[in-house]
């Protein structure tokens, strides 16, 4: 396991978009190449205001979103992120504050279990917020799964790019050995999903489910590597670690932290994998209504509930485009830096992940994405496209001047069926419809999506407008409160 120790490694860019001009295609930043002007991040001293969340449609997003004011690693000045009300939070960048050299400071979201009753939200002119329900006094959820990708080079194909129950399963082998686990699984059936990567699994034989994304570095192909191999091997190991829970594991509840430290240490010691580099947005969520939340980089999660935004993670940057990431460096060029010197390459941990804690209810949608995602769609356009696949389809329905959850919500996430949900399962119209609409909106050359708006901010010079052609992966997961046991 590489682990920088030094706060002089150099940044290179990251997801093949940037070099001489942010017009031609470069990859995105593993740390290995010195930045020179105009690409070194320039300072720039501009106010963070709490904004408004509007949107689209008139959809009143609740609460606020605040960027703290951080700085880059190396001794420059102090850089403060405007927020926009057209782009509240653009997850390509969020620069970092570090104190004295190497010693790190991580921010945390705070914990976002709103008053749903209390908590304002409207469509078109009326004024919706929801109505009380008759909670049993020890609730039980379950979380329905789906995910929708698309590689960047490939056209979107809806039925072919959709998982509506674990890649891999496995519950179906004995060993409890997670190298033999992840090998077990056949590379050429891996989802066609680019550098990106995505899963879910059960926690072992219990309640509990965890899911999550993974967006390999795409920097390290100028070095020869895959960093699919690195993002698809993490998902892999996480899955496994899952299942075989608490098989090796000295705790009584498994944390999403500690899972995809378990994974990367897998990951650094399989020889199968050279190197490369990943995010990382995980969840575990458990049978009480707890979800916890680890996340790494610049790959998000945002908690929806009926009509309203309860929270959207703050991405982790070290400069623009530059995100926080795991990394594994081939011995080829541990060797050459030893021997001819220069840089070392950029390796976050595990630990450095923000985590944060959240309280789901009866019709709650959880969506973690890559960046392909949410540098196409802001927080708005998510809520948006979200809220009108629930309230189209009945899992959402307005009543009274009020938003409120289907009856049919059971039917609609097919909970009730002994089978494993399929294509025609809400949660998979979910995963498609924004799926979708990032891709659509990452190949719209006229349409400025968040990363488009954040590039203008920081680089006024250049001319760079529309979308942005990336991976995609989204995961999403609809809450259900199960029917009392008897």
């Amino acid at each position: 396991m590489l682990c920088a120790t030094s706060r002089s490694e150099s940044l290179v860019p990251k997801d093949l978009f940037f070099a001489s001009t942010l017009s031609q295609a470069l990859p995105r930043h593993h740390v290995t190449v010195s930045l020179s002007p105009p690409l070194h991040l320039r300072p720039h001293v501009l106010t963070a205001k709490p904004q408004a969340w509007a949107a689209a449609m008139s959809l009143a997003i609740a609460g606020y979103a605040r960027l703290p004011p951080v700085s880059r690693r190396a001794s420059t000045a102090v850089v403060l992120v405007a927020l926009s009300a057209s782009s509240i939070i653009a997850p390509a960048h969020a620069i970092r504050h570090t104190r004295q050299h190497s010693q790190r400071l991580l921010h945390t979201q705070p914990t976002c279990p709103l008053n749903r009753d209390t908590c304002p939200a409207s469509i078109g002119l009326r004024s919706i917020h929801s109505t009380s329900h008759n909670w049993s006094s020890t609730p039980r959820f379950s979380y329905h799964v789906a995910a929708s990708y698309s590689a960047k080079q490939d056209r979107f194909n809806a039925d072919a790019n959709l998982y509506t129950q674990p890649l891999h399963d496995p519950s179906k082998s004995t060993t409890t050995d997670l190298k033999e686990c992840k090998h077990a699984v056949v590379k050429r059936r891996r989802a066609k999903s680019g550098q990106d990567a995505f899963f879910f699994s059960q926690v072992g034989t219990t309640d509990t489910t965890t899911f999550g994304v993974a967006d390999g570095v795409g920097g390290w192909v100028e070095s020869g590597l895959d960093p699919a191999d690195f993002s698809h091997g993490l998902c892999e190991y996480m899955t496994c670690a899952a299942r075989s829970w608490p098989h090796g594991s000295n705790t009584t509840s498994l944390h999403p932290r500690d899972l995809l430290q378990v994974a990367y240490d897998e990951v650094t010691e399989d020889s199968t994998i050279e190197g490369g580099g990943s995010t990382a947005c995980l969840a575990v969520a458990e049978a009480d209504g707890s979800v916890e939340v680890a996340n790494l980089g610049d790959s998000g999660f945002m908690h929806l509930g009926l009509n309203a935004v309860r929270h959207f993670t703050q991405p982790q940057t070290h400069a623009f485009n530059t995100p926080y990431q795991l990394s594994k460096t081939p011995e080829r060029m541990l060797v050459q830096m030893a021997v001819f010197g220069g840089p070392s390459t950029l390796s976050d941990l595990p630990k450095e992940s923000s985590v944060t804690h959240h309280k789901v209810r009866h019709g709650d949608v959880l969506v973690f994405a890559t960046d392909g995602v949410w540098d196409n769609l802001s927080p708005q356009d998510a809520l948006g496209i979200i809220s009108h696949q629930m309230v189209d389809l009945g899992a959402w329905v307005e009543k009274d001047g009020t938003i409120e959850v289907g009856q049919d919500l059971v039917k609609l996430v097919q909970g009730d069926l002994a089978r494993k949900a399929d294509k025609s399962s809400l949660q998979a119209k979910v995963a498609v419809a924004i799926a979708k609409s990032a891709k659509d909106t990452g190949l719209n050359t006229r349409r400025d999506g968040p990363f488009a708006k954040e590039v203008q901010k920081a680089y006024p010079g250049e001319n760079w407008h529309g979308g942005k052609p990336d991976d995609i992966a989204a995961v999403i997961a609809i809450v259900l409160q199960e029917a009392p046991r008897t």
